[in-house]
């Protein structure tokens, strides 16, 4: 049984992984092998972002050898896949090889993109990338008071990012004893200050505690740079020192590319988390169409019943679970504060309330992020 996995990131990585440590037999006995391929050598933590834009994190803390975190007994190539033949069953990559697969693990993962909104790129600061997030600490180190705008472009990877970037903005101008010089306004796109119900009910108060400003309602237009103004599709608008940006997001080109699904996203059954119409090929992660968050929990999650399932068929010909829809996520609450929110397609999130332990729980994750990644957590 050829198993071939596209893409290193966590989806495609504990997929692997865990798939290794299940069909280990298998695998000796050559009855099964896994192949992964990768865009890069190296993997990022990507919620460590958010720290680096911050100044809490060095870049160089994020990455690992992704080869240093798969079984050795996984194949690894460094060679992005360019054309997917999923009737013939094989994948071509960039270098120009061939494989063949009985069944296909996509996990490409997702990008920004915020050259669909005119002036974004130019105009606004970011943390979903490296660069990025590097650009914006050095901005909020400049930066000395005045009107801070932030705004959301849909869809967009990891919703709690901006409730966790309006708590971490407030805490470090606060730490620099400038809060009282800053006027932060927040902008969501839909009619609540957040997609997810009670996520909304239990942010709006604590926002108001810090004095944030919000207005709901606002899908960006443009960003006029020069006289730095933010405009939305409603005909609103609003003047801005520093603007900062969740920049809406797409899948992969390459899935766009081999048209295998409007902007990137795949088709995917919400419980088998098989393409439509491809039994044989699974799809993992941010590259899903799914209605669930884009968080590397949900990946996770999804990872585990996705290896269960190959392992499964591998050994008795039939799959054995169903994915419920479950996400974890954590949310920084400020003051060395957390809570978190766990839901499925069945039962929204029960948030409560933010506490120091919670906190240290999340910070313990970002250093265990590599064992569970490794699928042994």
């Amino acid at each position: 049984m050829r198993i071939l996995v596209v893409g290193g990131g966590t989806g495609g990585t504990i997929v692997a992984n865990n798939l290794a440590r299940r069909l280990s037999a298998e695998m000796r006995a050559r009855r099964a092998r896994i192949t992964m391929l990768s865009a890069s050598d190296k993997h990022m933590y990507q919620p460590g972002l958010l720290y680096v834009a911050f100044g809490q994190m060095t870049p160089d803390q994020l990455y690992r050898d992704q080869a240093s975190l798969l079984e050795p007994s996984i194949e690894f190539h460094v060679d992005p896949a360019e054309k997917f033949e999923l009737d013939q069953n094989r994948v071509t990559t960039k270098s120009g090889k061939t494989h063949e697969y009985d069944i296909l693990v996509i996990a490409t993962g997702s990008r920004i993109v915020p050259e669909q909104i005119p002036g974004l790129a130019e105009g606004a600061e970011t943390f979903y990338t490296e660069a990025s997030a590097v650009k914006m600490f050095k901005r909020l180190r400049e930066f000395e008071g005045g009107k801070v705008a932030i705004v959301v472009g849909v869809p967009h990877k990891c919703p709690i990012a901006p409730v966790e970037l309006v708590f971490s903005l407030h805490d470090y101008f606060k730490s620099r004893g400038i809060r009282d010089k800053v006027a932060i306004k927040y902008h969501y796109p839909i009619g609540r200050m957040h997609t997810i119900e009670n996520v909304a009910k239990w942010a709006k108060p604590e926002f108001e505690r810090m004095g944030i400003e919000i207005e709901t309602l606002f899908n960006v237009k443009e960003v006029d740079v020069e006289n730095k103004i933010v405009k939305s599709e409603e005909d609103t608008e609003t003047n801005y020192d520093l603007l900062i940006a969740i920049p809406p997001h797409k899948g992969m080109e390459v899935i766009e590319d081999n048209k295998l699904g409007q902007a990137g996203w795949i088709p995917t059954d919400r419980f088998k988390l098989t393409m439509n119409g491809h039994d044989n090929v699974y799809v993992v992660g941010d590259t899903t169409n799914l209605p669930v968050s884009k968080t590397g929990s949900a990946a996770h999650f999804e990872a585990e019943v996705i290896s269960e399932n190959i392992a499964s068929i591998v050994k008795i010909g039939t799959p054995v679970r169903d994915y419920d829809g479950k996400v974890y996520c954590f949310i920084e609450a400020g003051h060395d504060k957390a809570t978190y929110a766990m839901f499925n397609y069945q039962n929204p999130p029960d948030l409560k309330p933010a506490s120091k332990p919670m906190h240290w729980f999340k910070t313990a994750y970002n250093q265990m992020y590599w064992t569970s990644v490794r699928g042994l957590l």
